[in-house]
């Protein structure tokens, strides 16, 4: 059996919020805004961030400089002074290192990451291990998530860095478009042996884009998490809240 990382809850907490997929990027400063607004505002005891905070993120001395990820940073140290932060990797923003994370206050979480909270035991991820049928992008993961290969990468002049990323945006927005593109979504058997392993009834994740709530039956469910877009028609900016009642999706639109 698997043992998953896991964070037990302080008794004093009563609510906690899950985002994840905001793709944060300077031409986007509707969504930008609508994140900070939120993180000053939220009464939530904790923010966890479950991957794809950022659209890029091609090494933390990016936000050594001013400009849009010294913006976003600012933000983060501030949220994080008011209450405890947790951050987890996803597809676009997993070079965000440890140095970076503990500058901003935030708490780093591997994924998946069990949450005990008020009873219940939540199992949270991003969500792109369990998209078993997309074998490209878990190459592509396998690959630049070893240490060689982020080294050599990290090596590279910034500016070097920021072009190879806008090209390989570009290449993946090309292949959305293209003719009989599917859209890998988490494997179902997949999420129940997880949740199975981890002692949890459900398991919430981002990364599909695809905001809903699946029945995985023997009473396991899993949620997903909506994506971020205030330039979308409609616009899109949700979270979801735990509490001792459940799970509620709260739109910020």
């Amino acid at each position: 059996m698997t043992a998953f990382a896991e964070l037990v809850a302080p008794a004093a907490w009563r609510t906690v919020d899950l985002m994840s997929d905001l793709h944060l990027q300077s031409s986007d400063p509707a969504t930008f805004e609508a994140w900070r607004g939120y993180l000053q505002t939220t009464p939530a005891d904790a923010v966890f961030i479950l991957g794809d905070l950022f659209e890029v993120w091609v090494g933390d001395d990016a936000a050594a400089e001013p400009g849009f990820e010294a913006q976003c940073a600012e933000v983060l140290r501030e949220a994080a002074a008011r209450r405890p932060l947790f951050f987890m990797h996803g597809n676009r923003d997993f070079l965000l290192g440890a140095a970076f994370a503990a500058q901003c206050g935030m708490q780093l979480l591997d994924d998946p990451t069990v949450l005990a909270l008020h009873e219940r035991r939540w199992l949270l991820s991003h969500g792109d291990l369990l998209c078993l049928e997309d074998t490209e992008y878990l190459r592509f993961r396998a690959e630049v998530r070893t240490p060689g290969w982020q080294s050599a990468f990290l090596a590279r002049p910034l500016a070097q860095r920021r072009a190879l990323a806008r090209s390989m945006r570009a290449q993946s927005e090309d292949r959305k478009r293209s003719p009989g593109m599917v859209w890998a979504d988490v494997d179902a058997d997949a999420a129940r042996d997880w949740l199975r392993q981890a002692g949890a009834t459900t398991l919430v994740h981002g990364h599909t884009h695809r905001p809903a709530s699946h029945a995985l039956g023997e009473g396991l469910q899993r949620l997903v998490l909506s994506d971020w877009d205030l330039k979308a028609h409609p616009a899109r900016a949700q979270l979801l809240c735990l509490s001792r009642a459940g799970a509620q999706r709260v739109d910020l639109r």
